[in-house]
């Protein structure tokens, strides 16, 4: 009992640490990890017993048999289905045939070299060279997510590393487990037709019933069929179903079906997908927190001292310098990428819980059954995630700007309601070349914004999950355009620090327009119009236009004319350099910022000649 309250509050602390110091949880977990398994067994207890005990041993442990192994699967299960329903189709609309390549060119160039380098640096037989390629292919979304959340970048990019993390996974799971299977079998005879056999096997079984009990699930919620109290036990349960039977009929394909399920359900039309993705989100934290407490603990001090030789260093900079960057160079190769992108994806490539959970499994399995050096296994992949994550967690963000694909100023425009004057307001923006994202708590909303082809999220702007969304990070400007003053200067106060960094704006109340209670410094995006008056005008004329201003003296006249007609909002200056400037925030500058070829940006009816 004190072990299991103790590997749960050591996690939730770790989880702290990372959160404070903005780094990858699994440093300080790995970390905490051996420190109450293997270091305490070696240097601090007399009887040379571990704190943490994952394995029952006869006397203590948390787990007797293949139960650890047992439990990591089915929490992997869970924290990979959590990552697919994150992936959205719109998202790669730039960079899907770099994703595609990532996962398969480049995924076979790593299978390869990691290999050779494994074969000639420490003498292990082949079978155990590209099983340990095999599971250091993948890069897990745990450790990628916190470190792009703390780096602003070009869409494109965090989009192809958080993509390639979460698909990669089970593409290393089943790589690793057809090596494993060459293995097994006596001799290698039959290989080729016992590959060919659980390659089909995986592949059909893992898509099938991720297809399958997907649709099934989002057709059984949005139609009511299971009580909003049971929503998230209920998805949960169908998630461990779907792993179970499709492991039951192909051996390791649940890994598959989840990430599928999780990516169909993610694409779906469902209702309350924020509210399962809030619940399996805490899951995933608190399961990641206990697995890489136990799998650490897990090892033992005389495996890590198998690595206590030139050649460990050797492998990982050669996996670092020269098989990660080969791999996306040449899967990125006729991309849009650039270079210096290219560059930042290379360098990011920190391994996660699916490499460290499998090779554990697998190389007790192999190490039990007499494998000559599997014992290398476990701490050489061990040896790969720490050093990746520690790496890409202490130098990630600086390589970003040394590489130059930092974003120095953030131009992304954040919308905090997704009424139809924000529908109008945000095409406006994407027509001229601005990233904008819709936030809005009513899915309808959020809905008529996508099929504008603007991106749209259900968010509960009181929630703090709207931190860490990944897809906000290049954004620079924050309009809280909502039809509740209170909320709208809620979200200025809250997130205004975090996306507003160029600029802060929100409609004002009618009580404050009345007063006359506002001015430019306030942070208003219209000083003569709210929510109403803006939903009015929209109502019969939901259109922006363009008049052109060459000065300063036309551009107040034709400001005195749309006052005088209620039919028109002034909202933007657009210059002749493509730039938008908020009215409000102009003021004394605005007579700078106007030159010969400058357009003023209104809402309403087009101004008559």
């Amino acid at each position: 009992m004190v072990e299991l309250a103790g590997i749960i509050i050591l996690g939730i602390l770790a989880q702290w640490v990372a959160w404070k110091f903005k780094i990858p949880a699994i440093l300080p977990l790995i970390l905490i990890g051996l420190l109450v398994g293997p270091i305490a067994a070696e240097f601090i207890n007399e009887d040379g017993s571990k704190w943490i005990e994952p394995i029952w041993n006869g006397k203590k442990g948390l787990f007797p048999g293949e139960g650890l192994f047992y439990f990591v699967s089915l929490a992997i299960s869970i924290i990979l289905f959590e990552g697919g329903l994150t992936l959205k189709r719109s998202e790669i609309r730039n960079v899907g045939p770099v994703i595609t390549k990532l996962i398969t060119v480049g995924a076979t160039v790593t299978f390869f070299g990691g290999a050779v380098l494994a074969h000639y640096l420490f003498g292990l037989s082949w079978d155990l060279c590209f099983l340990f390629a095999g599971l250091i292919i993948v890069t897990g979304p745990t450790v990628i997510t916190p470190i792009l959340r703390n780096i602003p970048l070009k869409r494109d990019v965090s989009t192809v590393l958080k993509w390639e993390g979460i698909l990669i996974d089970p593409i290393g799971a089943l790589v690793a487990v057809l090596v494993f299977e060459f293995i097994s079998v006596e001799g290698g005879a039959g290989f080729t037709r016992t590959a060919l056999i659980e390659f089909g096997k995986i592949l059909l079984f893992g898509t099938t019933f991720g297809f399958t009990f997907a649709h099934a699930l989002v057709f059984a919620i949005n139609k009511k069929f299971i009580p909003h109290y049971l929503l998230n036990v209920a998805s949960l349960s169908v998630v461990l179903l779907v792993f179970i039977e499709s492991e039951i009929f192909a051996h390791e394909s649940g890994l598959l079906a989840v990430v599928v399920m999780g990516m169909v359900i993610g694409n779906s039309k469902l209702d309350n997908i924020k509210e399962l993705l809030y619940f399996k989100e805490s899951l995933s934290v608190l399961l990641i927190s206990i697995l890489f407490i136990l799998l650490a603990a897990n090892i033992n001090y005389q495996d890590l001292m198998l690595l206590y030789r030139w050649e460990t260093l050797a492998l990982f900079l050669a996996v670092v310098l020269v098989i990660r960057p080969l791999a996306v160079f040449v899967s990125a190769q006729g991309s849009t990428l650039r270079a210096n992108e290219k560059m930042f994806i290379s360098w990011v490539g920190p391994r996660g819980i699916v490499a460290a959970g499998i090779a554990s499994l697998f190389g007790s399995k192999l190490r039990a059954g007499g494998v000559e050096g599997a014992e290398y296994i476990t701490p050489l992949v061990f040896m790969i995630v720490l050093g990746t994550v520690l790496l890409n967690a202490t130098t990630a963000r600086l390589f970003a700007k040394v590489s130059g694909v930092f974003l120095t100023k953030s131009e992304g425009i954040l919308i905090i309601g997704a009424s139809r004057v924000s529908r109008i307001v945000a095409q406006y923006l994407v027509n001229n070349g601005r990233h904008v994202v819709l936030v809005d708590s009513n899915q309808n909303n959020v809905s008529e914004a996508q099929k504008m082809g603007i991106e749209a999220h259900t968010e509960n702007i009181y929630s703090e999950t709207m931190k860490d969304n990944v897809e906000f990070n290049d954004i620079g400007y924050l309009l809280a355009l909502t039809g509740n003053s209170d909320i709208n200067r809620y979200a200025v106060e809250k997130y205004g620090s975090q996306f507003g960094e160029n600029g802060s704006f929100r409609l004002a109340s009618k009580a404050e327009l009345e007063n006359s209670s506002i001015s430019p410094e306030d942070g208003v995006f219209t000083l003569s119009d709210d929510f109403n008056n803006l939903m009015e005008v929209t109502e019969t004329y939901p259109e922006m236009h363009e008049e052109a201003v060459k000065d300063l003296e036309s551009y107040n006249n034709i400001l005195k004319r749309i006052k005088n007609d209620k039919d028109q909002i002034p909202l933007f200056l657009k210059t002749s350099k493509g730039e938008i400037h908020i009215i409000p925030s102009l003021d004394d500058d605005i007579e700078k910022e106007i030159d010969a070829k400058s357009r003023l940006v209104y809402l309403g009816k087009k101004i008559s000649d």
